[in-house]
């Protein structure tokens, strides 16, 4: 792929991003590797549902900017951080998908198997320790759980996910607020059912049959500890808030 062709496949998969409600405004940011110390990235301050290829600029691997008129996204040392514990990948997406940041504020965890479709191909979604936005605290957050996964949660930020190309990442992301838009309906309706751990390990093993690239987030559940600070208490509080709406909804 040429640098024209992927300058044109970031800004598509920007507008997505803004078209699904994943991003709002100026927020979240893409890039995608160039070369050794080069990669293409969005530019600071600039709305993904409405950026032209010339909008994006060429950063080092120190942050600096190469090339472009704009500024390199603050958000940058959070790809690198990625790129750093995952060279064999070759794009990242940071968005603010509204549900998974919901959970993140609710403390309910989206890393335990329940959807069959997400743990094929991401796995459990964990989230890392709270890091203030636009620093270089976000890169320390990610770099444990980005080495075991492709997609992760930032505590009450966002989400960030990793692919073979940009629409790879693009895919994930979706995938992310899919999940918990499902989720979050069958917290409503009742008790959120898991995986029988039989039922998980025989899809990772189609997983691996398949060869889907990248690495799936195991939960606790399923032999691999989460290191997360959400727990089961927390869920249930949410079972008990939800069940408490409904019941003053059905009064009115």
């Amino acid at each position: 792929m040429t640098e024209l062709e992927l300058r044109k496949v970031i800004c598509e998969a920007g507008r997505r991003l803004y078209e699904k409600n994943l991003v709002a405004a100026t927020d979240g940011n893409i890039s995608a590797r160039l070369a050794p110390n080069r990669y293409l990235c969005t530019p600071s301050g600039v709305s993904k549902g409405y950026m032209h290829p010339r909008d994006l600029v060429i950063a080092d691997g120190k942050g600096n900017k190469i090339a472009g008129e704009g500024r390199v996204t603050s958000e940058f040392f959070t790809h690198l951080a990625a790129y750093e514990e995952r060279p064999e990948m070759s794009a990242v997406v940071h968005a603010h998908p509204p549900k998974a940041i919901g959970f993140t504020l609710a403390g309910v965890s989206l890393a335990d198997c329940v959807l069959p479709e997400v743990v094929y191909t991401i796995g459990g979604v964990p989230t890392t320790e709270y890091a203030t936005p636009a620093t270089p605290e976000g890169g320390k957050v990610i770099r444990e759980l980005i080495r075991q996964c492709d997609a992760v949660l930032m505590d009450r930020h966002g989400a960030l996910t990793i692919g073979v190309s940009v629409i790879d990442a693009l895919h994930k992301m979706e995938k992310i607020e899919h999940a918990a838009e499902t989720l979050l309906t069958a917290h409503l309706l009742g008790k959120v059912r898991r995986l029988e751990r039989d039922e998980v390990q025989k899809l990772y093993q189609v997983r691996d049959a398949y060869g889907v690239s990248g690495r799936a987030f195991k939960c606790a559940e399923c032999g691999c500890t989460e290191p997360t600070r959400e727990s089961s208490s927390s869920s249930d509080a949410l079972d008990c808030a939800v069940a408490e709406t409904l019941d003053v909804l059905g009064r009115g």
